[in-house]
Order: structure tokens, then C-alpha cells, then sequence
């Protein structure tokens, strides 16, 4: 059965810790954190105190997606902070500093993804494939929540999910962007295993039938 990830991108963040007691009790599996820097994506969000204050108030999975630049600098900031998983991006760091992140992540007891933009082929997931516990697929362009999704993506998920299975059958495939109930059947049939979803989520009142709808979809 897909997993559902709420972003809290689109929870109000005067009342977070309730937001998220909400969506864990409409049946969310995990709780997706998304930390952007203003110099990787155009837009700022949240950081180290928010996932600390996260951590503290919910024992819930924390599913932290860095749109940062260099991630490899912050990671054992960030694990230490109370995520679980921490996901970088493929296109945020030179190959080397990838690779010392995904070590560093693990050292710390905590699971590692990759993610990729719209524009970034599958392929240059190969050389990590075998370390990852995720695999993210951004279906819009990340920084900014609500946006449509892209169609053109589910080529990539498919091929994805084809490496996957040859390289890594362990690792999570999760798409972001622009999921609700009818795309998120499309992510599914493409192979998608968690799938991230905040305006559909947040943006509704009955949580858990969104909840439902999208992993029934």
C-alpha cells in the first residue's frame, strides 16, 4: 500500500504541532519537512529549529526534504535534530560531498534519499542508487507549494522504478508536487511508493478522507 507524506508547507505554522497531531490521526504515515534556503530553490522556509520543535512534539516519521545548497554541511545538523530521513538533492552538491553525506547520515542511525528536479535525468542516480533508502521525483519545480503537476514526469517515475528494482529493491520511491487523488493513481500505476501531498491535505477539512482518497486512488 502507497504512503502518504503531508507537507507541512501547506499546514498553518501558528498551529503546527496541532496540524500534525491532525494528519497523524487521519492516518498519515509520514510527515514531510520541507527546508529551503533561498539560494537552491527561490523561496525560504523553515530549519533546524522547527525540525527540533517537530521532533519534540510528535514521534511521528519526519521526512525532511533539503532544498538547500551544499546539503553535505548540515546533514548531522539535521539528523541530530530529530529527522529520520533526510533527503538531498542530486543537483545541490559536487558527487564527492553526495557521497560523504549519504555516510554521515547513515553514521547517524538515520535513512538517506536523493531527489530529482523535473529537468535531471534518472540516470545520474546510478553511482548512489545501492546506498539510498528513497528515491524522490519532484513532479513540479521545487520551491513553492500548489503548484500543477507535471505529466511529463511519469517517464521518469517508470524508469525509476525499473532501477530500483534492478539495483536497490529495498529503496522507497516518492513523488512530490502537485499529487492529489487523480494524479496520485498515475504516480502508483508509475511505481511510486510514498507520495507527498500538501495542498491536498492541508488545504482541506476532512483530512482524512483526502488521506483515503489519495492512497486509494
Amino acid at each position: 500500500m502507497v504512503k502518504v507524506s503531508p507537507s507541512i508547507l501547506s499546514a498553518d505554522f501558528c498551529r503546527l504541532g496541532t496540524e500534525v497531531d491532525d494528519i497523524r490521526n487521519a492516518g498519515a504515515d509520514y510527515v514531510h519537512v520541507d527546508v529551503m534556503d533561498g539560494i537552491f530553490v527561490p523561496n525560504i522556509s523553515i530549519g533546524l529549529p522547527v525540525i527540533e520543535s517537530l521532533r519534540k512534539a510528535t514521534d511521528m516519521f519526519l521526512d525532511v526534504h533539503l532544498m538547500i545548497d551544499r546539503p553535505h554541511r548540515y546533514a548531522e545538523r539535521f539528523c541530530k535534530a530529530g529527522a529520520d530521513l533526510i533527503t538531498i538533492h542530486v543537483e545541490a552538491d559536487q558527487p564527492q560531498d553526495i557521497f560523504s553525506c549519504i555516510e554521515t547520515v547513515k553514521a547517524q542511525g538515520k535513512k538517506i534519499g536523493i531527489s530529482v528536479k523535473p529537468q535531471t535525468p534518472a540516470s545520474v542516480l546510478l553511482p548512489y542508487l545501492e546506498q539510498l533508502d528513497l528515491v524522490l521525483v519532484m513532479t513540479v519545480e521545487p520551491g513553492f507549494g500548489g503548484q500543477k503537476f507535471m505529466y511529463d514526469m511519469l517517464p521518469k517515475i517508470e524508469e525509476l522504478r525499473q532501477l530500483i528494482n534492478q539495483h536497490a529493491p529495498a529503496c522507497e520511491l516518492e513523488v512530490d508536487g502537485g499529487v492529489y487523488a487523480n494524479t496520485a493513481r498515475l504516480c502508483k500505476q508509475a511505481g511510486a511508493d510514498v507520495l507527498v501531498a500538501g495542498s491536498a491535505v492541508f488545504k482541506v477539512p476532512d483530512r482524512e478522507e483526502a488521506i483515503r482518497m489519495i492512497r486509494d486512488a
